[in-house]
């Protein structure tokens, strides 16, 4: 069969994913889907997948996707005849140790909160679920009745049979050459087969190459990082009476263990990984096996055989080592690329690819059919990867690391140990002769925390209280007591110029732009459900030109999401981040310190909060900012590059006789949270109503046109079904991260968004969303609240005013 020559959409790769999308199109009433895979359906990566299909994953949205894809597998057989092989044979994770064991049993709290269904479980109740597993070492373990488990091949089979059934083409043995492009869209895709060659002018194309998705999305224009490594697993001879059994995780060992068909599969992810096809892939794999690498494997068999003392007993029928697709982050890219306005992307699943499959390619077909994402999709959005993250020498050196992290304790604050360096603020070697202590955000390195002299400038992780908690309680104090300063040049910086400049932001957001010069306006990018794309200052520099400032993470989704909406607007949008450094000097000195080293008036009279004017500093020249992120008296000092270094001494050398301290991020959040300030991506969200977000103050709804305004204006008719609710630990002890259950009178009604350690407050502090319609705050607040952490429930004091300063007194002085 030949491709046609048109299209509405063009899906490359026939892996369990691209069938996936190719199927909940037609769902969707897309009839005209042509899926093309290069050789045979499978023949990548998914016919070697293990086939294990979990439930819970680390957020909300992604435990709904799996969950998704389990109840889609159970149907999947009765709609298309094909068995996919899935049952629910539960799962078990074991600890080895107290910190692996904190760390489950957080997870099954966050799992209640989501509504999996979990049990925490002793060794003995371990050992009776398990019979074959030794016990010795083992501390706690926690059991999820409902995982499952399939065959990854059939169930790609079902998915690509039921895309026929509704109408779609799916094609093997036709590979794509090229893709045809004007402007910012793809026009047509390239092909060859054995009966020739051709174009499908198409609409929309979707990246569904798995580890050739790099090249793929190289060839549309767009980024997408990932890499392959290799990836191994043994299956041993049958075992007499083996009866069926959950799948077994050790992660302490790096292990995964699988029935399945009266053998053992025991699967690996190793600490240091072994990248494969730096130099590409042959045009001629298909269904290929890498060389064996017993050495490599070798440690892991030496625990298992004695976790497993079966397998001493057992021969090895299959030694496999096969390669599967890692990127950065251990998440993988879903959605609208920000390069292109029709190349979609649904690749590198890092090896959860089976359990996914039907959640991403559900998720992904809503929003091609209704030009909007379903629900949060922040952590898998392919708008989340920077440019340079495509660089092949940092895929390389990054993805040693990424495969074992799966298994690696998840411990709060880890740092990525690969690929680092890339990105660094003009500060970077001044701070670092201070004794900053890096982590990394898209790729830049910012100082987290300080560490004294003599002491160690590196982390040591723990579920507890970590090495640096009592080094970021004096930075917070500092601020809230004298003075501190820190770096925030990695925050995105969007110059929006132009005649239509603010006509424009009047439209895409929801403040109102028409101010003063010098007026800095705090604001949200709505969608049309008044969802909230984005949380940004925005400063009007002058008549014709504003400044945007949006946290590091979404840079490029916020600079995407503008363009996106243009329009006829004459304007003109230019990243200009690494153009400026910004120092944040704040708490009640902040102005004495200021005053020391500028001629400047830094009066509530001449510069009020919510202003920005241009100064002297030192001997160079700046622009303030008078906002904060920390909840005090402060200013945000943007400089360019060039002179950041001068006005970093000047600052530094002045702020000695006032006890000013060199602060962190790690500071800037617990502060945050004191104060109640929201965090882009965990409290506020697409999905999240703006209203309901405790941000209605931000939205003009007067102005006449804006997105988002309908449902801004039927929120506020119809009420509030939710509201985001402050909370602190009554006791001192617990620390809160994310994801940890509300319990509202005994029973759980929703989980954190967002947690730290208040410092001042004494206590941990954490944001979440409490259900509550129609109900008066006072009936809200009346109630009784607990947090559960790690399966113990822990009094709380709520409030929806900020626990710290509710006034802003502070601030405004």
């Amino acid at each position: 069969m030949t491709p046609p020559s048109k299209a509405r959409v063009v899906i490359i790769g026939g892996g369990v994913v691209g069938c996936s999308v190719a199927y909940h199109l037609t769902k969707k009433g897309w009839t005209d889907v042509v899926l093309l895979e290069r050789k045979q359906l499978t023949s990548g990566t998914t016919w070697h997948a293990a086939g294990l299909i979990a439930q819970l994953r680390a957020t909300e949205n992604m435990t709904r996707l799996a969950k998704y894809s389990q109840e889609l597998y159970g149907n999947l057989e009765a709609e298309t005849e094909v068995a996919t092989g899935f049952r629910r044979c539960g799962s078990i994770t074991v600890a080895l140790t107290e910190e692996r064991k904190e760390e489950i049993f957080r997870q099954a709290s966050m799992a209640r909160a989501f509504g999996v269904q979990v049990e925490e479980i002793t060794p003995d109740e371990v050992k009776s679920r398990y019979g074959h597993l030794n016990t010795d070492g083992v501390v706690a373990g926690v059991y999820l009745p409902l995982d499952g488990q399939g065959d990854p091949a059939n169930i790609a089979l079902a998915l690509a049979k039921g895309a026929r059934m509704g109408g779609a083409k799916v094609m093997e043995r036709v590979k794509v050459t090229g893709l045809q492009k004007s402007g910012r869209r793809v026009t047509g895709v390239e092909w060859q087969s054995a009966a020739g060659n051709g174009t499908i002018e198409c609409d929309h194309v979707v990246n569904c190459g798995g580890m050739w998705g790099h090249e793929l999305g190289r060839m549309a224009g767009v980024n997408v990082p990932l890499h392959a490594c290799e990836h191994f697993y043994i299956v041993t001879d049958s075992v007499p009476g083996l009866t069926h059994l959950p799948v077994l995780r050790v992660p302490d060992e790096c292990a995964y263990y699988k029935e399945d068909a009266g053998k053992i599969l025991l699967g690996a992810f190793e600490p240091n990984a072994k990248p494969w096809g730096m130099n590409g892939i042959s045009d001629d794999f298909e269904f290929d096996q890498l060389p064996e690498d017993f050495d490599h494997f070798e440690p892991i068999l030496e625990a298992a055989v004695n976790r497993l003392p079966l397998l001493a007993e057992t021969g090895i029928h299959t030694f496999f080592n096969g390669p599967e697709s890692f990127t950065p982050d251990d998440a993988y890219h879903l959605g609208l690329s920000p390069e292109m306005d029709n190349v979609w992307v649904a690749a590198g699943f890092n090896s959860i690819g089976i359990q996914s499959a039907g959640g991403a390619g559900m998720a992904l077909s809503e929003w091609m059919d209704t030009g909007e994402k379903p629900f949060d999709l922040g952590d898998v959005d392919i708008s989340r990867m920077q440019p340079f993250q495509g660089n092949r020498h940092y895929l390389f050196e990054r993805s040693k690391e990424t495969l074992g992290l799966l298994y690696a304790d998840h411990f709060p604050y880890r740092q990525k140990a690969t690929a680092r360096g890339v990105r660094r603020t003009p500060l970077h070697e001044h701070l670092k002769a201070q004794g900053a202590v890096f982590g990394e955000l898209a790729g830049w390195e910012r100082a987290n925390w300080f560490a004294d002299e003599g002491q160690e400038r590196e982390y040591r992780y723990t579920w507890k209280r970590q090495n640096w908690f009592d080094n970021a309680a004096r930075e917070h104090l500092a601020v809230r007591e004298d003075v501190g300063i820190y770096d925030m040049s990695s925050f995105g910086k969007i110059r929006v110029e132009g005649p239509d400049a603010e006509a424009f932001l009047n439209y895409v957001g929801g403040g109102d732009y028409s101010v003063p010069d010098g007026k800095i306006v705090y604001t949200q990018l709505l969608n049309d459900r008044g969802g909230i794309e984005a949380d940004v200052t925005v400063t009007r520099l002058s008549e014709t030109a504003y400044l945007v400032v949006t946290p590091a993470a979404t840079r490029l989704a916020d600079e995407t999401w503008l363009r996106r909406h243009v329009g006829d607007h004459r304007v003109v949008i230019t990243d200009v981040t690494a153009g400026e450094a910004v120092l944040a000097v704040m708490g009640p000195k902040s102005r004495e310190l200021l005053q020391k080293v500028s001629p400047n008036d830094f009066s509530n009279i001449v510069n009020p909060f919510g202003t920005a004017r241009e100064i002297e500093i030192g001997m160079g020249l700046a622009r303030a900012h008078r906002v904060t992120y920390v909840g005090e008296l402060g200013w945000e000092i943007y400089v360019s590059s060039d002179m950041a270094a001068h006005v970093f001494e000047t600052l530094h050398e002045a702020g000695k006789e006032l006890n000013a301290k060199l602060c962190g991020m790690h500071m800037m959040d617990s502060c945050r949270i004191e104060k109640g300030f929201r965090h882009f991506g965990h409290d506020i969200t697409c999905e999240d109503h703006v209203l309901e977000a405790g941000l209605g103050f931000a939205v003009k709804r007067d102005k006449p046109s804006f997105i988002g305004r309908d449902a801004v204006l039927r929120k506020r008719e119809a009420g509030l079904e939710k509201r985001l609710v402050q909370f602190r630990l009554t006791d001192a002890e617990p620390l809160l991260y994310h994801a940890e259950p509300i319990l509202r009178d005994g029973n759980v009604v929703g989980f954190l968004s967002s947690g730290n350690y208040g410092h001042t407050l004494g206590g941990a502090v954490g944001l979440g969303y409490v259900p509550c319609p129609g109900e008066s705050v006072e009936q809200l607040l009346s109630s009784s609240y607990e947090i559960e952490v790690a399966g113990v429930r822990v009094k709380a004091d709520a409030s929806l005013k900020p626990l710290y300063d509710p006034k802003s007194e502070r601030v405004k002085v």
